[in-house]
């Protein structure tokens, strides 16, 4: 928790309820410990997307589907996604959701690595939201400036690690030395990027917004 438990509890309370379909999506997604946007988060996300207005959004890292549901639904405007996914597991899911939600035509899920399916990207997007491995942003990163509009919007969700990133290395368990490290450099790096104009805030686990100069 990066804010007082009893404070974001009261921010939480203000927020809008999800609508039926997103909401049961949220409640599946939580029985099943898949990973999904926290609630101070879709707040934020709600409040960029409304101001940006994108018509073309990338999302790198797809789980179930619903974060690029819930994108879809609060945008202002029609917009296309395109979400990669690698976990072959949660794939079929994600494609049944949006079979269901009747967003085929609108949300195009690339399988496979992000790594490799980003070199072979082409065009701008107005709208990145990066939620995939912590420990891959860093390297997602060359492709992901490539591929953003001059004006456009960098998401980055998950970059404080429940707190984690502000520990010593030597504090952090040997397992999670490798991501607490590249973690650091991706941070390091956006704030330090000739393209970029980065702030980070302690929403939900840690978010940056960044916008391409």
């Amino acid at each position: 928790m990066l804010v007082d438990e009893r404070m974001n509890s009261y921010i939480c309370s203000l927020y809008e309820n999800l609508p039926p379909q997103l909401s049961e999506l949220e409640k599946q997604a939580l029985q099943d410990e898949v990973p999904i946007i926290r609630k101070e988060t879709q707040s934020l996300l709600r409040v960029l997307l409304a101001a940006a207005e994108p018509g073309n959004i990338l999302e790198v890292g797809t789980a179930v589907g619903f974060s690029a549901l819930f994108m879809e639904y609060y945008n202002p405007k029609p917009c296309q996604i395109t979400t990669i996914e690698k976990y072959e597991k949660r794939i079929p899911a994600a494609k049944e959701n949006f079979r269901r939600a009747g967003k085929e035509s609108v949300i195009t899920l690339l399988e496979g690595d992000a790594a490799d399916i980003l070199k072979k990207l082409s065009g701008t997007y107005d709208f990145i939201f990066m939620d995939a491995a912590k420990g891959q942003y860093i390297h997602f990163l060359p492709d992901v400036c490539r591929l953003l509009r001059k004006g456009g919007m960098l998401l980055s969700d998950n970059v404080l690690q429940d707190g984690e990133i502000v520990q010593s290395r030597f504090v952090v368990t040997r397992r999670n030395r490798t991501i607490h490290s590249r973690m650091r450099d991706y941070l390091y790096t956006l704030h330090h990027h000739p393209d970029l104009t980065t702030t980070l805030l302690p929403v939900g686990d840690g978010v940056t917004v960044s916008v391409k100069k």
